[in-house]
């Protein structure tokens, strides 16, 4: 085996066709090239969503104190009929486990910004319901979220392609919609 640490030794790796080292393979470009073009979209998609998802965390952190998990929990219940969804129907949304939008709503609650509500038809389930202090302070931090959605997000989107884009992540949730409408069927 070739040991490609030393000048020679490259040059004779790459001269005898065992490897070819260059700056882009050692990169995200790289990495992209020899990837099953299949996956390509996939890999894109998770990375682009890591980087626009820590833009837009920082941006509320520094000016409005507030974790992007809040901000999402609020909108999910700004946008809920009367305000308010069961707590599983609020994990499924924020995609966290039952515990993990407990604690969510733990702190939204000590916050002030929400409140559960006793479930009048199932005694073991609750909901989060939003306060008027939760919408308040979702309207304030409003304007930093849709600052950084458009900065970070939208304006890498040409506009005459965005009603692909929501076309084909629309296509995607449907598909898996049906498809976990079939698995709940066929386990009645």
């Amino acid at each position: 085996m070739t040991s490609l640490s030393t000048p020679s030794a490259r040059s004779e790796a790459t001269s005898s066709g065992e490897a070819t080292i260059d700056r882009a393979a050692r990169g995200f470009d790289g990495f992209m090239a020899r990837l099953d073009p299949r996956l390509q979209p996939w890999i894109v998609f998770l990375r682009a969503h890591a980087a626009v998802s820590r833009a837009l965390e920082a941006e509320l952190e520094a000016e409005q104190s507030m974790s992007l998990a809040d901000y999402e929990a609020l909108m999910q219940l700004a946008h809920a009929d009367g305000r308010r969804l069961r707590m599983s129907e609020l994990a499924d949304r924020m995609i966290l486990t039952r515990s993990g939008i407990s604690r969510l709503v733990d702190r939204l609650e000590a916050a002030r910004y929400v409140e559960r509500v006793a479930c009048s038809t199932d005694a073991r389930g609750a909901y989060a319901a939003l306060t008027e202090a939760g919408y308040a302070r979702l309207q304030a931090a409003s304007p930093t979220h849709l600052r950084g959605v458009n900065e970070h997000f939208l304006a890498a989107i040409p506009a005459g392609d965005r009603d692909a884009f929501v076309r084909v992540l629309s296509d995607i949730l449907d598909g898996l919609e049906r498809s976990d409408r079939s698995v709940e069927a066929a386990c009645d």
